[in-house]
């Protein structure tokens, strides 16, 4: 329905992003694939590639930095008991790239890291999408460099965790392990993290 919305980057966090365009405010649910290379964006030109997401009981836009990244989103909502919630969950855990990997590799372990998805799930992706998988294409998204402040890096990563549904207590306690033992590390790369231990 809608291709892209082209338009100023208002706001951002881990998994939601803000474009405004011809006075109007997009929210968008994005993943960690996208946050990486917007994260330095704000204030400026933004155009992200969208996924209407309708049902009876929710409607929800969904932004991609790339083409890529939607067209592995789309195929993986496609495969039965996949919902747009768990294929933004894959693509907040591995990048468009890996995903195909562990799909053309039949890789379950990757996918039953993911919250929500179990074995038969996993199973279930790589058996509907690893003939439909394009085997040559290539993404390129840069990852985010450290970002300074820990109280920052973990109100984002508290922020975008929650947004997922995981619960707050919990959310809490795996993000002060990680952060003790790596205080440096970026947030795209906590979230990463937290999301195999949460």
């Amino acid at each position: 329905m809608y291709e892209y919305i082209k338009g100023i980057l208002t706001e951002i966090s881990p998994a939601e992003a803000i474009v405004e365009t011809c006075g109007i405010g997009w929210k968008l649910a994005i993943s960690l694939t996208t946050f990486s290379p917007l994260q330095s964006l704000t204030g400026q030109e933004v155009k992200l590639f969208t996924h209407h997401h309708l049902r009876e009981d929710d409607e929800q836009l969904y932004g991609f930095f790339t083409k890529d990244e939607r067209a592995v989103f789309q195929q993986l909502i496609s495969v039965s008991g996949i919902g747009a919630g768990s294929a933004r969950m894959i693509l907040s855990s591995m990048t468009a790239d890996e995903t195909r990997a562990a799909i053309l590799g039949g890789d379950t372990n990757r996918f039953k890291a993911v919250k929500g998805i179990g074995l038969k799930s996993a199973q279930r992706i790589i058996l509907e999408l690893k003939d439909k998988i394009d085997k040559t294409a290539v993404g390129d998204i840069p990852l985010a460099g450290p970002v300074g402040g820990d109280s920052a890096v973990r109100e984002e990563a508290r922020s975008a965790l929650v947004l997922l549904g995981f619960a707050r207590p919990a959310v809490e306690k795996v993000l002060s392990t990680i952060l003790q033992q790596t205080p440096d590390i970026t947030i795209e790369a906590l979230i990463k993290k937290a999301l195999k231990m949460l």
